[in-house]
């Protein structure tokens, strides 16, 4: 007979805030405006150090902390706590209530699948027994986001594998898909001088960089302007007379728009009535209407499931280190490749999240497949070691991670500058060391030097050695 799980074994002591709590912050949504609710917070190391950065947060928990009230507040969170109730409907009824207390937002997280111990545990319910006899169930990334969901009877968001957010306001869910998905690089056209229209500048500049004119409540002053040229059609016209050549700017505007539209669409596109001003704005101007945009942006998710597309992409995108079976990318450039490979990358995000310390995606050429690498940093080490690897297969709807920090002799990376922009900074230090070592001869034999092991050997053998980005010849 198994004994009843002990659930308050499973609390942590904490040295440092939790990866949901981590991600949260990362992405804007927990900060000193905002109170927090941390539900089921076990010994209270989040609380602790969300104190200690100046939030107000409070922690409850039913053994920990069960004299601490629980009252609604702007975030809360429900960290790794559905996982350690073996009772499924008190599973579903513990969701419920904490999303009862989110004025704004619930965070909820879970332990996956790949986490669990080789060999497992007892059976109890739909999870097993630990070794010190608490209770886990683990769940596949999919499973959790549909549980969420059918619980909740609303669109749940991955921010994280495991991780996901829940919001309380269908707007500020909007807002959250839109901030997440549009591009954060500034397009600019080149200005044309106007030394006697200097009251026109402001609005030169916002056509200039959003490639479309700007209406009352994007540019604090405007009527002023209007009135000083003589109108609101004469501004305008003088405004997109010295704005420059806008076409590019409008070209990646509406790119970046039929992206953010079509990935919504995982996460349940929103209505126009709760998408923010900008985006309708941007959809009427681009495209004639929101309905309209939406309906290119489906049909770019539908092109991606033609035979040799993506295939077709990868083999003519502007940068990547093309391999026989992927395409490899910096994942700070992924902004930058062609759209439909943006797209493929971002189904695979809208899936698992953000996928923490990842610097490299890897986009598969033959099957639906995106690999989010984790190398050490790109900038800090010349052919930095693989540490570890999130490979989210799109049809088959699995997250499989692998770990390799810890190995004597892991992947490392070559030929970094591959994976840039031709305008990256970093691409011509880059390309300076690889052609170093092709003059030595570094990459003759490219088989025997895909791990630190047999690169080091290379080194050895041709009499080099690297310090930062630099090839030296040893005496």
């Amino acid at each position: 007979m198994i004994d009843p799980p002990q659930r308050h074994r499973s609390a942590m002591r904490r040295t440092s805030l939790s990866r949901p709590i981590r991600t949260a912050i990362a992405d804007g949504l927990i900060g000193p405006e905002r109170t927090l609710l941390d539900y089921g917070c076990g010994l209270g190391g989040d609380v602790r150090g969300l104190r200690d950065a100046g939030i107000d947060a409070v922690g409850w928990d039913p053994v920990h902390a069960p004299t601490i009230s629980r009252a609604p507040a702007a975030i809360v969170n429900l960290g790794y706590v559905i996982n350690v109730i073996e009772n499924v409907e008190e599973r579903c009824q513990t969701l419920r209530d904490a999303y009862g207390f989110a004025r704004e937002l619930l965070i909820v997280s879970a332990r996956l699948t790949d986490e669990a111990p080789a060999g497992g545990g007892p059976r109890l319910a739909d999870g097993v027994i630990t070794r010190i006899g608490t209770f886990q169930k683990f769940f596949e990334q999919q499973e959790l986001r549909s549980w969420i969901d059918a619980t909740l009877s609303v669109k749940s968001i991955a921010a994280a594998p495991g991780i996901f957010y829940v919001f309380a306001d269908e707007r500020t869910r909007a807002s959250h898909l839109a901030a997440r998905q549009l591009r954060t690089r500034e397009f600019r056209a080149a200005l044309r001088p106007m030394p006697d229209r200097s009251e026109l500048e402001p609005l030169v500049a916002f056509i200039a960089t959003h490639g479309r004119a700007p209406n009352l409540t994007e540019l604090p002053g405007l009527n002023a302007i209007n009135r000083a040229a003589g109108g609101a059609a004469r501004a305008a016209m003088l405004a997109f007379e010295h704005a420059g050549d806008i076409d590019p700017v409008r070209a990646a505007r509406s790119e970046d728009l039929l992206v953010m539209l079509a990935l919504a669409r995982f996460d349940g596109r929103p209505n126009a009535s709760a998408m923010p001003a900008v985006v309708l704005t941007d959809a009427k101007a681009f495209f004639g209407s929101y309905a309209a945009a939406c309906a290119e942006a489906d049909a770019e998710l539908v092109s991606l499931g033609k035979p040799g597309v993506i295939g077709d992409e990868c083999r003519q995108a502007p940068f990547g280190k093309l391999m026989p079976t992927a395409l490899y990318a910096a994942l700070e450039a992924v902004a930058s490749l062609p759209r439909r490979l943006r797209l493929l990358e971002g189904c695979a995000r809208g899936y698992v999240g953000a996928v923490p310390d990842a610097n490299v995606v890897k986009l598969g050429i033959d099957e639906p497949t995106v690999t989010y690498l984790c190398y050490e940093p790109l900038d800090g080490v010349a052919h930095p070691a693989l540490l570890s690897s999130v490979k989210v297969h799109l049809r088959e709807l699995t997250v499989r991670s692998r770990r390799f920090g810890g190995r004597a002799n892991p992947p490392v990376l070559h030929r970094k500058e591959l994976m840039l922009p031709q305008d990256h900074p970093r691409r011509a230090t880059y390309a300076r060391l690889t052609a170093a070592e092709e003059r030595h001869g570094l990459y003759d034999e490219p088989s025997a030097i895909g791990t630190r092991k047999g690169w080091e050997e290379a080194m050895a053998r041709a009499g080099v050695e690297i310090r930062g980005h630099r090839l030296l010849v040893q005496k």
